[in-house]
């Protein structure tokens, strides 16, 4: 993956990362990492990470824009937003199975398009999002990447 290619990822998502390797990090799968000749970093600890920000700031979303909504409510709204088959669509709008690295098996059955790849990866970009700035950033990046209408229908 060259500059070039991190340069387009970057403008469709609006955020420009200062450490260039967290955002390769979050675009490896774990089949590309294993089969390099040397151990790379891949994405499966930044999907950790970008998973409870993207609960967090959903729920503060939910819970701000919400008032009179009971713990139930606001639970069961925030599990139809935060689910793999949400992100994945939010993923293939945002092209990002293009930029995905796999090793040669998961490349040959199309795993940039898998629904459980994409909305991982989507996850690990957020956890680098938030590694590579601050909450703040990563609360802008979740919401006007995967949220262009607001949190409350």
């Amino acid at each position: 993956m060259d500059k070039k290619h991190f340069s387009s990822l970057e403008k469709k998502i609006n955020y420009s990362f200062k450490n260039k390797d967290l955002l390769k990090n979050a675009l490896t799968h774990k089949t590309y990492a294993f089969e390099a000749e040397i151990p790379i970093e891949f994405s499966e600890r930044l999907e950790f990470l970008g998973d409870s920000l993207l609960g967090f700031v959903v729920a503060e979303q939910l819970y701000r824009g919400n008032r009179y909504f009971s713990e139930g409510e606001l639970t069961r709204r925030r599990s139809t937003l935060v689910n793999n088959s949400f992100l994945a669509k939010r993923a293939t709008e945002l092209g990002l199975g293009e930029y995905l690295l796999f090793g040669k098996g998961e490349k040959k059955q199309n795993g940039d398009r898998n629904p459980t790849n994409l909305a991982n990866a989507l996850e690990a970009l957020i956890g680098a999002v938030y590694l590579d700035s601050d909450i703040k950033n990563a609360r802008k990046f979740i919401l006007s990447n995967l949220f262009k209408e607001k949190l409350s229908f």
